[in-house]
């Protein structure tokens, strides 16, 4: 049997598919991933820029940077991944979407059931009063970093910085749903950012298949992937999709 008829079989045939995704996924949509010859973190030291006590220390030096950021996200829009997932969804398929991304793309394609482990980039919080905002130019733009309405504080991206912990909700959200599932797709992850890589172990270790679309090969690969679809993600994906359809 072909092998994109055959995963796309298990999809079909799968009472509970989830979704683990990273920053491979949204390559596509021109957001290269931080660690990559073009990333973000080439350019600016996470430890300076990208940690809490950073932001605390010196919210204007960290906006540099996240100004960068933010017109990377938003001009981006959804690829045809974040489209198969959003369409499968609404089939049936696919239960939901554990993401480490916080381009918020999966939403804009039109997924539901999205749990956010690394936050999103698109609201800004203040730091105080805990006010949120959503991320717009005229406030990005604010000199010298934008501040909370109601107590003048800094605004941060709701998104987790280096040293502040996973909320727990998210946490306990995200197992539950590694627990849950029967078929788990791994995509465009590298598996090396912990708690979260964590994810797909909890998965297997209740029996779940594991079926991984990476340009590379990772540690999931050689230890816990039933399935490893070398390529890109939007190719990857629409191609069992051709074939769940028909």
């Amino acid at each position: 049997m072909d092998l994109y008829k055959e995963i796309a079989e298990l999809i079909k045939t799968s009472n509970y598919v989830v979704v683990f995704t990273g920053a491979g996924i949204s390559v596509e949509s021109g957001i290269p991933p931080f660690r990559g010859p073009n990333g973000l973190w080439s350019k600016y030291d996470p430890e300076e820029f990208a940690h809490i006590k950073s932001f605390l220390k010196n919210p204007f030096k960290v906006w540099g940077m996240l100004r960068d950021m933010f017109y990377l996200i938003y001009n981006s829009k959804p690829n045809l991944a974040h489209k198969v997932l959003a369409e499968l969804e609404k089939l049936g398929y696919l239960k939901s979407i554990i993401t480490q991304n916080i381009d918020g793309l999966h939403q804009l394609a039109g997924n539901k059931k999205v749990i956010e482990y690394h936050g999103n980039y698109r609201k800004l919080i203040c730091i105080n009063c805990k006010n949120s905002y959503p991320l717009e130019k005229q406030k990005i733009q604010e000199l010298p970093y934008p501040i909370c309405n109601n107590c003048q504080a800094p605004l941060k991206p709701d998104v987790i910085f280096f040293g502040e912990p996973i909320p727990l909700d998210i946490m306990k959200q995200a197992e539950e749903e590694a627990l849950k599932c029967s078929l788990m797709l791994i995509i465009g992850t590298s598996g090396m950012v912990y708690p979260a890589a964590n994810l797909p172990y909890i998965a297997k270790s209740n029996e779940a298949i594991i079926i991984e679309i990476n340009l590379e090969q990772t540690s999931y690969t050689y230890s816990i992937s039933d399935y490893f679809l070398k390529g890109k993600a939007g190719e990857m994906l629409f191609k069992i999709f051709q074939n769940i359809i028909t």
